[in-house]
């Protein structure tokens, strides 16, 4: 499986962000799986989803601090990579 995301520690939190698709916001147990999925992958640390509407304008679910530190953040500034996971 590959998927689009960032690992990132600031001001001492280190969390995840994974790129999903809109609809996943809006269906808290996809989304919900999704972060478990996170923590699989990088260990117990916040996952926060990301998705960009058809402007490309990200919106971020996830840990409200996180969420709020991220709206302030510009998107290209997020270290973004692909990730595969077997």
């Amino acid at each position: 499986m590959r998927f689009q995301g960032a690992k990132i520690k600031e001001q001492g939190v280190t969390f995840g962000i994974i790129s999903v698709k809109p609809e996943v916001l809006h269906n808290e147990a996809q989304a919900a799986s999704i972060q478990r999925f996170g923590v699989s992958v990088w260990g117990m640390i916040p996952i926060v989803l990301m998705a960009q509407n058809s402007r490309g304008i990200p919106t971020y679910y996830g840990r409200k601090d996180i969420v709020r530190f991220l709206s302030h953040v510009p998107f290209h500034a997020i270290p973004w990579r692909e990730y595969s996971v077997a």
